[in-house]
């Protein structure tokens, strides 16, 4: 059996330090990814053992036969499918434009798309809730929309903007040459180039909208309640063994939206549009 020292001496100090920050990863990622799998199937679970004293099925059945869950479940898919939608139409336009035309302040506009995400969110969530309740938005659907599509802002103009600028004006050019008006240009030539960078947005605002919990408390509840508030009154009022399998219920999608949308996802098509 090989001794560290001899591994270390095989792979040369840098090597070795590569293999050792990337095991570190592995177990600070997996491990609790593990962990909650392990404790989403437990029936029985008894602190501090740290396999579960009985597998089983018991808090699915539970959590899928509460209406209050289910509910929840439903409405944060539609809301982030209406969200996401809502973004895309107000979004690409503006990230159009941005990309096609400069004018003064540019960079300091598509800055100010940062200021959601550049401090906790949960002063910006007071100051827009002292607006809504002013506005009767307090615990209604469409104060939940828009606090979901201020948070896609960001992600929603800047990498579609990125991907629009990499299209090449001589091929909108073109297109007009051989006789397409503006909106068939851009419909036939420029979106469809630009669909790997606004699917990567749409990914993450659909994502995001899905996740969201702060600002969904706050402006919706109790009248809107997403998977992600219902979560927090699952950790406090059941079992440990509860919340596992509503986190789970939470993960399954991303992961599966994620693989599908592999293609698209890649490093290039991210930093075009954080390269603005």
């Amino acid at each position: 059996m090989m001794t560290p020292r001899a591994f270390y001496h095989m792979m040369g100090k840098k090597n070795f330090l590569q293999y050792i920050f990337f095991a570190a990863f592995l177990f600070f990622f997996y491990v609790p990814l593990m962990n909650l799998c392990m404790l989403a199937f437990a029936d029985k679970y008894e602190v501090p053992a740290i396999i579960p004293q009985k597998f089983g099925f018991k808090w699915w059945e539970f959590v899928l036969d509460q209406n209050s869950l289910m509910g929840s479940i439903t409405t944060s898919f539609a809301l982030a499918i209406i969200v996401t939608a809502v973004s895309m139409l107000i979004c690409i336009p503006a990230a159009y434009a941005l990309a096609r035309y400069n004018f003064r302040g540019k960079r300091i506009f598509l800055l100010s798309f940062l200021l959601s995400n550049a401090y906790p969110r949960m002063g910006l969530y007071i100051s827009i809730g002292i607006l809504f309740y002013k506005l009767n938005l307090m615990g209604t659907f469409l104060g939940v929309v828009i606090i979901h599509v201020v948070n896609s802002l960001m992600f929603m103009t800047w990498i579609p903007s990125g991907s629009f600028k990499s299209v090449y004006r001589q091929q909108e050019e073109s297109a007009r040459d051989a006789g397409a008006g503006p909106l068939r240009t851009f419909f036939s030539i420029t979106l469809p180039l630009a669909m790997p960078g606004i699917a990567v947005g749409g990914v993450f605002t659909f994502l995001g909208s899905l996740e969201e919990a702060q600002g969904t408390l706050l402006v919706g509840f109790p009248e809107v309640k997403t998977m992600p508030v219902e979560l927090y009154g699952v950790i406090m009022e059941y079992p440990l063994t509860a919340g596992p399998v509503l986190s789970l219920i939470l993960i399954i999608p991303t992961i599966l939206i994620l693989l599908a949308m592999k293609k698209y996802l890649s490093a290039d098509t991210i930093s075009k549009g954080y390269g603005m």
